[in-house]
């Protein structure tokens, strides 16, 4: 049995964590998804769906273990995200990436289709990129064959470990919710209660291609029932030449998102013409060999599941279609491949010791990782990653995660957030009263400590609807919350209503100028530092406290003015401070930072808080500390920000450490450690700061100059803005950029 040494945690999910991973004895780097065992009908689905198959646009499985509590797969390891980050972190895609990314999901696709599977619920997020930027399908779990009941499947699997337990219209119901997609993607006729087909995998396809050119899909509703009158009534918003470029999309572009869309299946875009469609340039122009070669192949035996693009398309062209030959077509052999499995034991993870056991097969490595380029942020249960500024999503340092309450024991009506919202005038103003004097109750009786969390998970349920949260916020429950917080008798109500503030900012849209938010900042920042050795409790206030400075920030910059009762007071930013200093562990430190990297999004007096003599070495200190490469990344990220607002903080790491040690931090950087380094020398030359002697200076002139046969674009193009504030000042540096070039 093979070992696996783990690095860094790299992504996390409600019941999973994505490891960065190695085979012992080798450098074949791997991710290695950790799995509660709970999932296991839907990886046992993905497991049986890609085990053997190979090809540039899928992310390629490995193998796959099974410890007492976990399922483990290893597979193959996408350092560039997936495609959902690309597109909130660029806001939109030019058509030309468009394009290419499309030519990769359509092989990808028509791959998987020509195999009998049916991907079911392609999205985003479910499109990883490697290194070099091709697009992978990744996440097969709620993929299946053509022809299959997929909830059938999920019962077959389900039935070895909860089958017991439940009767079989429990099991029903619990397997049709598995089985459900992202309701955004979702084709049509789907929604009218038909089965998956290859041209609603092609829906889905025409809503990634949309949103990438928008930046949102093509349907969008927070109500679960208008998005589905919207799929199945309304035609998706026109596509509209992009803001900052003012690129207008092609006829092409338009075509072929119109033809994907169609509400009607029979009317919607077939794989031939899809392929030939104009819009690709003939990226798939030799198709037609293929199809040729395959016109009179023989269908397959009655037990096989057939491919759905037989089934879809044989009576229109004769037979299969295949891409380029050359690096898709697929051998008889692999047509002719059966998913059915009729006994669980047919399809068994390997067994492995428990990760407590000296004997482990994943051995948790002390070391930090070997360099690579990791675009994937490190995402524990409380942060991710801010978008660039001048994005309208707020980067958020809580995850929303839903919040579960008794609703037979609620005390207030149990009103979703749409009724909450539509309540008016004596009405929200009774509803308020009645929360309130709820929440201000006290405790001496038995049950009621339990039915006040009951009440404030219940809040917590309704805060991440934007309109709810902004007007809670703005009532009495506010500062009634902030009063009760201090008063709570013991840690367990403290901490929901301490993550109920925390939704309400994360989640408020607009702030009226009387919401005290000063007194919750200040009530956090005391609490922090009185708890300041307790690293759970920390972890509790601290992200709390940074969605409401972000808050701040982000208001106070769209009305261009500060508030009196927004003011944050001084201390909030020291203890901010020590936690990056000295706060004792790397969830804490890391919140820290990700705080300032937020709130220095914005030009606003939260951000110049953070601007100290000591904020760029402490951040300089925690980035080449860390072992992690999430947390590398957040650190430099910060100071980046930080020096937009005043080049003398990344100047004075330079005088510190001195320039040697900084070029090599950029040389020895992965991707995104050197986009920030260079967005900070280009702000330190434009503004004028050590400017004289970086234009001097050859050594930094070569390693920059260097930087120009970087794979990315984005390093590149930095890199050539540096040079030229360097030449603008230094023109005998020409001579030396070319012999380095």
């Amino acid at each position: 049995m093979e070992n696996f040494v783990l690095y860094e945690e790299i992504g996390k999910g409600n019941k999973s964590t994505v490891y960065k991973g190695r085979r012992k004895g080798t450098i074949n780097f791997v991710a290695i998804l950790c799995i509660d065992k709970s999932k296991r009908p839907e990886i046992t689905n993905r497991v049986r769906l890609t085990h053997g198959i190979e090809h540039q646009n899928i992310v390629l499985f490995h193998e796959w273990y099974e410890t007492s509590n976990h399922l483990w797969l290893v597979v193959e390891l996408c350092t560039g995200g997936s495609l959902a980050m690309v597109i909130a972190q660029d806001e939109y895609l030019h058509e030309d990436v468009i394009r290419q990314f499309g030519i990769d999901l359509v092989m990808g696709l028509r791959h998987i289709h020509e195999l009998g599977i049916i991907f079911c619920d392609l999205n985003p997020a479910k499109i990883l990129l490697d290194g070099p930027g091709t697009l992978k399908y990744s996440n097969f779990s709620l993929a299946k064959a053509e022809g299959e009941n997929l909830d059938e499947f999920f019962s077959l699997i389900s039935g070895e470990d909860d089958l017991v337990e439940s009767n079989n219209g429990t099991e029903r119901t619990k397997c049709k919710i598995r089985a459900r997609g992202s309701l955004t993607y979702m084709a049509p006729e789907i929604l009218k209660g038909e089965d998956y087909s290859p041209v609603s995998d092609l829906w889905s396809l025409g809503c990634v291609l949309y949103e990438m050119f928008t930046g949102k899909p093509p349907f969008f509703s927070e109500n679960h029932s208008a998005l589905v009158e919207m799929i199945l009534y309304e035609d998706p918003s026109p596509l509209k030449p992009q803001e900052s470029t003012e690129q207008k999309p092609s006829i092409e572009f338009i075509g072929l998102i119109e033809d994907l869309l169609q509400k009607d299946p029979s009317k919607r875009l077939n794989w031939r013409d899809l392929l030939h469609h104009p819009f690709w340039q003939g990226a798939f122009a030799g198709c037609e060999k293929s199809l040729n070669k395959e016109k009179n192949r023989k269908s397959l035996s009655d037990n096989e599941i057939c491919s759905p693009v037989i089934t879809s398309e044989l009576q229109q062209i004769g037979g299969r279609k295949s891409l380029q030959t050359s690096s898709i077509q697929m051998d008889s052999n692999q047509h002719q491949k059966s998913y059915k499995l009729k006994n669980p034991a047919d399809l068994q993870p390997k067994s492995a010791q428990d990760l407590n056991s000296k004997e482990s097969i994943f051995l948790l490595s002390s070391h930090p990782t070997p360099r690579t380029s990791l675009n994937v942020s490190h995402s524990s249960n409380v942060t991710r990653s801010a978008p660039p500024k001048g994005s309208s999503v707020s980067p958020q340092i809580l995850k929303p995660t839903p919040m579960k309450f008794d609703l037979k024991t609620l005390s207030v009506p149990a009103y979703s957030a749409e009724k909450l919202v539509s309540l008016k005038g004596q009405d929200w103003n009774n509803y308020i009263q009645h929360l309130c004097s709820l929440i201000e109750a006290g405790e001496k009786t038995s049950g009621a400590p339990r039915a006040k969390l009951n009440l404030i998970c219940y809040l917590c349920s309704v805060a991440s609807h934007k309109e709810a949260a902004t007007r809670l916020i703005d009532s009495r429950l506010f500062p009634v919350l902030t009063q009760q917080l201090r008063a709570a008798p013991n840690w367990d109500i403290r901490a929901k209503m301490i993550r109920l503030i925390g939704l309400l900012a994360c989640h408020t849209t607009e702030l009226k100028d009387d919401v005290p938010i000063a007194e919750a900042v200040t009530l956090l920042t005391e609490l922090t530092r009185e708890n300041f050795r307790n690293t759970k409790l920390k972890h509790c206030l601290i992200p709390a406290l940074g969605e409401l400075l972000y808050l701040v920030a982000n208001q106070e910059e769209k009305s261009l003015q500060a508030r009196d009762r927004w003011a944050i007071p001084s201390i909030a930013y020291t203890v901010l401070m020590r936690c990056i200093r000295e706060g004792g562990d790397p969830v804490t430190n890391h919140l820290a930072a990700k705080i300032v990297e937020n709130v220095c999004t914005t030009n606003s007096s939260p951000a110049q808080g953070f601007i100290t003599g000591e904020i760029g070495l402490l951040l300089w200190f925690l980035f080449t500390h860390s072992t992690m490469d999430s947390l590398r990344v957040t650190t430099i990220s910060a100071l980046c920000r930080i020096t937009r607002h005043s080049a003398s903080a990344f100047q004075s790491v330079i005088d510190k450490v001195g320039l040697t040690a900084v070029l090599n931090s950029l040389v020895a950087g992965i991707s995104r450690v050197q986009q920030y380094m260079l967005t900070m020398f280009i702000a330190m030359l434009s503004s004028g700061v050590h400017l004289q002697r970086l234009v001097q200076e050859k050594e930094f002139v070569t390693k920059v100059a260097r930087l120009l046969e970087s794979p990315s674009t984005v390093i590149r193009a930095k890199a050539f803005l540096v040079l030229l504030e360097v030449l603008r000042n230094n023109k005998e540096m020409l001579l030396l950029c070319c012999q380095t070039r």
